[in-house]
């Protein structure tokens, strides 16, 4: 099998785990409520998931190293299952939270296995295009999944929980069947030379990893409080918020799937790197102007653009210029995006409250912060160079 046809299933695997994945996120905080959870535990049982992929992350990277990108995303994808199916059939609160656990140690080997894949079968010049198409399969998961959600939610709250546990158990065979491994006897043995997980981030790649942190945390500071944003400052519904986050994820999975790869063969990764955090410091700025839905679809388009074109370039340079094992580095880099996930959306609610567009001022700052760090990234390889 080439390596466009493992692409493909690359992005069929990624697309039906986060269609999986999506299809709870507009019926866990009701299906949580009915077992009795509070605010405050609604907001643990969000985190844990991600403080579950922050922490397991970079250990699963380093075993698909060890072991084959195959059989951990296997175990990943098994694990999302299982803890779709566990979520369907709780009767307790502490079931729930069991079931977000489960998933979130095991699903966590996912999302740095497939970029360690992607890394092993492409060369330098089509990495960013391959890591962009899993971007934008990822993308257009999170635009479908929360809609085949909300459909199915109407009958009964369980049932979106049994269609992403379904979701999962046919992702899982089509790994099995359709992909072969990618990581060769002799890749398996210049991985056994990587070092530490702490070696790795002294690298002078590692602040790309912190780089990818302080977006995230912008990203998921913007997400936690655009719905109540866009209801003060235009009145918007739920309904025109779905459309609105649907064609900023389209917007995006275009950029990525499509853009990317281009604009890297002719600027490099560093200068997309760069167009991308302006394009969202730009996006950041403009959302403070939002008035109408139309404003608000272009604002958050534009912001989705410029953050399409950030993820897919950090990856694709950190493997380019990798000591260790791709999946230790995909692996990190993945838990620094978890870290981040974990922090943006407290601290953008926080921020919230004390004036409604400090989310978004903050979160061009912070982006000001992510380029400067590139900056530091830059300096440092120039004198590794001399």
């Amino acid at each position: 099998m080439n390596s466009k046809k493992i692409l493909a299933v690359l992005f069929a695997v990624m697309f039906l785990v986060m269609v999986g994945f999506g299809i709870i996120i507009p019926v866990l905080p009701f299906y949580a409520e009915d077992l009795g959870a509070s605010p405050a535990q609604l907001g643990l049982l969000m985190a844990v998931y991600s403080l579950m992929q922050f922490i397991f992350s970079p250990m699963w990277g380093r075993v698909s190293d060890r072991i084959g990108r195959k059989p951990v995303l296997l175990i990943g994808i098994a694990g999302l299952s299982l803890s779709f199916f566990l979520m369907a059939f709780a009767t307790q609160l502490w079931m729930l939270f069991a079931a977000r656990i489960v998933g979130g140690l095991l699903s966590a080997a996912n999302m740095p296995t497939v970029m360690a894949y992607v890394a092993d079968i492409t060369s330098e010049e089509n990495r960013s295009k391959g890591m962009g198409i899993i971007g934008a399969s990822v993308g257009l998961g999170f635009i479908f999944g929360p809609a085949i959600g909300g459909v199915f939610s109407e009958e009964n709250l369980a049932t979106p929980f049994l269609l992403a546990g379904t979701s999962s158990v046919i992702t899982f065979f089509l790994v099995m069947f359709f992909l072969k491994e990618s990581l060769s006897s002799d890749s398996e043995a210049v991985q056994k030379k990587r070092p530490s997980l702490l070696q790795a981030l002294k690298e002078p790649a590692a602040p790309l990893f912190l780089l990818q942190w302080f977006v995230s945390i912008s990203l998921a500071g913007l997400e936690a409080t655009f719905a109540y944003f866009a209801y003060d400052k235009a009145g918007l519904g739920t309904v025109q918020l779905g459309y609105i986050f649907m064609i900023m994820g389209f917007a995006g999975a275009l950029v990525q799937g499509g853009l990317v790869g281009r604009m890297t063969k002719k600027f490099g990764e560093g200068n997309v790197i760069q167009i991308g955090i302006i394009t969202s410091i730009i996006g950041f700025t403009l959302i403070l102007f939002v008035n109408s839905f139309l404003t608000a679809a272009v604002f958050l388009s534009i912001f989705g653009i410029g953050n399409g074109l950030i993820r897919p370039s950090v990856s694709s340079l950190l493997t380019k210029q990798a000591k260790s094992g791709y999946g230790q580095v995909t692996g990190l880099l993945s838990s620094f995006d978890s870290l981040g996930r974990i922090i943006g959306p407290p601290l953008g609610g926080l921020l919230y409250g004390l004036a409604i567009f400090m989310p978004y001022v903050s979160g061009a700052i912070l982006s000001v912060i992510a380029l400067g760090i590139y900056y530091i990234y830059v300096k440092k390889m120039r004198a590794e160079s001399v």
